[in-house]
């Protein structure tokens, strides 16, 4: 059984892993806060053409998210955090320079090389920022 957030994201999408042996089943107060992600994505969703966004790590659980190397203030923890590809639109920092570019709402946008991180923690930032190849992150979209 799917449990539709919205019309094209699902509460079992955006908090799937790979990793088993962690229960990764959102709390009912991050479920709320999935459920306004979804709305969120689905704004991108559009802004790419409506194509399929195929979404590799949303929330995560304190447990996985130590095991995946996240940061111990990750916006995943709350579930305000989407990684993920628009392949049919194209590569991850055409996607970045599309959100980017336009108007909608989010606080942390980084192109992290092979996929895209977008957050939607309240502060909504509009922080843009490019993962460096050797680790750690530069400002805005570099190339």
């Amino acid at each position: 059984m799917t449990t539709k957030l919205t019309a094209h994201f699902a509460l079992e999408e955006l908090a799937c892993t790979q990793h088993r042996e962690i229960d990764n089943t959102p709390p009912p107060e991050v479920v709320g806060t999935l459920r306004m992600t979804a709305a969120r994505m689905e704004e991108i969703r559009r802004l790419l053409g409506d194509r399929v966004i195929t979404v590799s790590s949303g929330y995560r659980c304190p447990a996985l998210n130590r095991l995946v190397g996240g940061a111990r203030t990750s916006a995943h923890l709350t579930g305000h955090a989407v990684d993920f590809n628009c392949y049919g639109y194209g590569a991850p920092r055409a996607v970045c320079e599309a959100i980017a570019g336009s108007n909608l709402s989010f606080d942390q946008l980084i192109e992290e090389g092979t996929w895209v991180h977008v957050s939607f923690d309240p502060r909504l930032r509009r922080q843009v920022l490019t993962k460096r190849p050797g680790g750690g992150y530069e400002l805005g979209l570099r190339p």
